[in-house]
């Protein structure tokens, strides 16, 4: 019994409602989960030389996902994908997971190459991430203990959850108070309550009799600790028997009850199905499950916000980050981090174990497989986890894996350390230099140790970024704009794990701030200064202003500069001239002396008396401050229109 189980086969099809519509007989063996039956008939029909429709080609592609035959399933998938459109997200998903079942990976790859203008850009990261971050999984990332529970039977036994100190679960083992449920030939669902032992195992598991008995469906249990009440899921019903939509479907409701029995229904729609619903407490929100007509593939996670469990608004769908073409189910959050399944069709099995960590601003990180040892070919869900009092974190996941007792067994797990895969996550902000102003559109760059792009992102309007990839011990960053300067770092595994914790805050400076034009020349901005009289040597106000310049010239490395300096009239012109080499090649050493690159200083010219600016030549008399206007030296930029 797989994970369908609960997606699929939790609601009823109503031979009245089918009953609307001319069926066949694989149809009904269709809609009614009896996949071989469905398979043979189909292919009976097709014998027969009864016309198949498109429909009914991805009913049997269907079939045979469901059954296992992957190659057959893909074959069809793409064959109904080639000549129609009316294949759903959700089944698009299938076909990619028929092919990457079916060892066609190359395949798989090329036809998303297809396909990447129409999928979404969050789907195609999450994908080539976790393809990068699973295919350097080491060993010493295999560390979860798993061991299975005394209380699985050979039904289906899954959803656990934390109670005290015992352990609230749902199954599918037979019952005299409990109808049988035909598609899948065991019990309706019912919630189970055990005992977790010292070890982690969980013993003794008797029917939960705090929740009001029901002949039908009830399951997915979560206890809320801080509002003392249960949340689950159950089938719609009216006068005792179950309710059916206008097309025969029966759904699962959103319940909950108090300590004392008395129950009321938070969500509840004939045509559409929730299920595994989570409470946090610090939010006061509820996420699950919900198979609504706006969600991104099957099922999506969303979440509701409440007054003490008491819905107050819409439901929020949680976005293309979280749910993809697959089914998204289970949510779990803890210290910060979302835990949820998903069948997409990137993972290690059909349903995978996933953790995202919610950001501040209510965003989530890319969703990380929690890896091979934990998740494995088959269906792995339901993750709940909390930390151990002696140190170390355990929990419970259900998986139908090979080895266990029945359909869906409730595992146990230990792990040292908090789950997932090691990622790196870099993110901060850019601005301008002695400036609030936040740059947008900046390339944020991170390459590996040999200098080789690994990812491209870029600043939004608040100046800030963020990137995600599989962790590494070292690498570079750069960080640039048209017409700013760039930023360069390295950083060694200590330096990466300190700035997993501090965002960073990297500053650019802008061209045009620190330059201007004077005498038809692009210059650099600097506050004009006066050398003693006679004398080429640099006063402690000059140098201060030098230093910004060398910062300028450094922060530009292609930047060309000319140094010219210039005398007023007085004293002779031959002294003059002297005298401005001299100041001018004074500037060169000290920038020199600052780093500056010789090949980044074109010329050095001293022009003394030759280019004065006012009337103040030889032989007219002027004011000092009328002289003191020709004295001057300028750092010309030479490729200013060059530079980017």
């Amino acid at each position: 019994m797989r994970t369908r189980l609960l997606l699929l086969a939790f609601w009823v099809v109503s031979t009245v409602g089918l009953a609307q519509e001319k069926m066949t007989k694989a149809d009904k063996f269709f809609y009614s989960y009896a996949y071989a039956n469905a398979i043979e008939a189909y292919q009976k029909q097709m014998r027969d030389g009864k016309l198949m429709t498109n429909s009914q080609f991805l009913n049997l592609a269907d079939s045979y996902f469901h059954t296992g035959d992957y190659k057959n399933a893909s074959k069809l998938y793409l064959q109904v994908n080639s000549k129609d459109t009316i294949m759903s997200i959700h089944q698009f998903n299938k076909m990619l997971q028929s092919m990457a079942k079916n060892s066609e990976k190359n395949r798989l790859n090329a036809f998303l190459d297809t396909k990447k203008e129409r999928l979404p850009s969050e789907l195609l990261e999450n994908m080539n991430f976790n393809s990068e971050l699973l295919s350097a999984e080491s060993e010493l990332d295999k560390d979860f203990q798993i061991f299975n529970l005394g209380i699985n039977s050979p039904q289906a036994d899954f959803s656990p959850s934390f109670y005290k100190d015992r352990l609230l679960f749902s199954s599918s083992r037979l019952q005299k108070s409990k109808k049988i449920y035909e598609p899948s030939g065991d019990s309706f669902l019912d919630i189970y309550v055990g005992r977790v032992e010292s070890n982690g195992d969980v013993r003794n598991a008797n029917t939960f009799t705090t929740i009001p008995d029901s002949k039908y469906h009830k399951a997915t249990p979560y206890y809320s600790e801080s509002l003392d009440r249960f949340f689950y899921i159950l089938s719609n019903t009216e006068d005792d028997r179950l309710a059916f939509d206008e097309n025969g479907k029966n759904s699962l409701a959103l319940g909950m009850v108090y300590p004392n029995g008395f129950f009321r229904f938070l969500l509840k729609d004939l045509s559409t199905s929730f299920y595994y619903p989570f409470f946090q407490d610090s939010t006061n929100r509820i996420y699950f499950a919900a198979n609504f007509e706006d969600s991104l593939g099957g099922t999506d996670i969303y979440y509701v916000n409440t007054n003490n469990g008491q819905i107050m608004s819409e439901p929020f769908n949680l976005g293309p980050r979280v749910n993809t073409a697959g089914n998204e189910i289970a949510p779990y959050i803890f210290e910060g981090s979302l835990y949820f399944s998903s069948d997409v069709f990137y993972g290690l099995g059909g349903m995978d174990i996933y953790k995202t960590n919610i950001q501040p601003d209510g965003t989530f990180t890319i969703p990380v497989n929690l890896g091979s040892s934990i998740n494995s070919p088959s269906d792995d869900f339901g993750f709940i986890i909390e930390e151990n009092v002696f140190g170390g974190y355990s929990g419970y996941f259900s998986s139908n894996r090979k080895g266990g007792k029945g359909g869906d067994d409730i595992y146990g797990f230990k792990i040292n350390r908090v789950p997932g895969l090691k990622t790196l996550i870099l993110r901060g902000s850019v601005s301008e230099i002695g400036q609030r102003q936040e740059i947008e559109k900046a390339s944020v760059k991170i390459l590996d140790g040999n200098g080789n792009l690994i990812k491209e992102v870029y600043t939004d309007e608040e100046g800030k970024f963020q990137a995600e990839l599989p962790w590494r011990d070292a690498m570079h960053l750069e960080v640039s704009k048209d017409r700013y300067s760039k930023f360069k770092a390295k950083y060694d595994e200590k330096g990466l794990a300190d700035i997993q914790e501090n965002p960073l805050g990297i500053e650019l400076m802008n061209l045009e701030s620190v330059v201007t034009e004077k005498e038809d020349k692009t210059v650099l901005k600097l506050k004009s200064f006066l050398f003693a009289k006679g004398a080429s040597n640099l006063s402690p106000d000059i140098k201060a202003e030098l230093d910004k310049a060398a910062v300028v010239a450094l922060k530009f490395p292609k930047m060309r500069l000319r140094i010219e300096s210039h005398t007023d009239s007085r004293g002779s012109t031959y002294a003059n001239k002297k005298l401005s080499t001299q100041r001018a090649e004074a500037v060169q050493s000290y920038l020199l002396e600052k780093g500056v690159p010789g090949a980044n200083i074109l010329s050095v010219e001293g022009f003394g008396e030759e280019k004065i600016l006012n009337n103040c030549t030889d032989g007219v008399y002027c004011l000092d401050f009328l002289h003191n206007q020709n004295l001057r030296t300028l750092i010309v930029i030479e490729n200013y229109s060059e530079l980017e």
